[in-house]
């Protein structure tokens, strides 16, 4: 999963950042409001760990920049106030969680897969898997923000890779889960869409998503 720290003190941020790694997210850094909203803009988050007093735009005012334009990322606020009112004013504001400063990383932690999971949990439509962001119930795909345009057939694949992401599907499973009986194939047309799909999800991204296992089928990894 994909996590975004927007915090300005620079010990506490690189401290963040080196735990969440270790735990095996992938982790992305700023340290102002401003460059959090170009972050957000341009790629998709599974969830941001954000400070409210933060230079150029504080938290609360990127947390409601980002909500009127449709972005849904769950965010947890980091602060240094304690006082009731300010606390939910940020949850009024659409943060999911808060966290007084300071604060055991463990702690943090377990906060971080309480909201992931509740979102993943309550928002099946939306599918979030590193850069890539699929919303099933409009069949749109964004890949680091950029909308990327598939065939009926080509999203299909892609959302039951994400489904099962992180393991390998073989060509058969594709093949039964996306074809019906009726439809009159040959037998690489897995492959083939496999490759058109990666001309669109893969090569024009720094990062491969799609890694095929040899002899077996593929898997989506990032």
């Amino acid at each position: 999963m994909r996590i975004l720290v927007v915090e300005d003190g620079l010990d506490l941020n690189h401290i963040i950042c080196n735990k969440l790694t270790k735990e095996g997210y992938n982790v992305d850094a700023c340290f102002d409001g401003q460059a959090a909203l170009d972050y957000l803009e341009t790629a998709s988050y599974d969830g941001v760990i954000m400070d409210i007093m933060i230079p150029k735009k504080d938290g609360m005012s990127v947390l409601k920049t980002i909500r009127a334009e449709g972005i849904q990322v769950p965010v947890l606020f980091l602060t240094a106030k304690s006082e009731t009112q300010d606390i939910v004013r940020g949850l009024d504001a659409g943060a999911s969680d808060y966290m007084t400063k300071p604060f055991e990383f463990s702690e943090l932690l377990a906060r971080l897969r309480v909201m992931l999971r509740t979102v993943h949990i309550s928002n099946d439509s939306i599918l979030n898997y590193g850069s890539l962001q699929i919303d099933t119930n409009n069949h749109r795909v964004v890949r680091d923000g950029v909308t990327v345009d598939l065939t009926v057939r080509e999203y299909a694949i892609l959302e039951y890779l994400v489904r099962n992401r992180n393991i390998v599907v073989t060509r058969e499973q594709i093949r039964a889960n996306i074809w019906s009986i009726d439809d009159d194939i040959n037998s690489n047309v897995d492959d083939v869409y496999i490759r058109y799909l990666r001309r669109k999800i893969d090569d024009p991204f720094e990062e491969n998503l799609i890694h095929t296992i040899r002899g077996v089928g593929y898997r989506l990894e990032c």
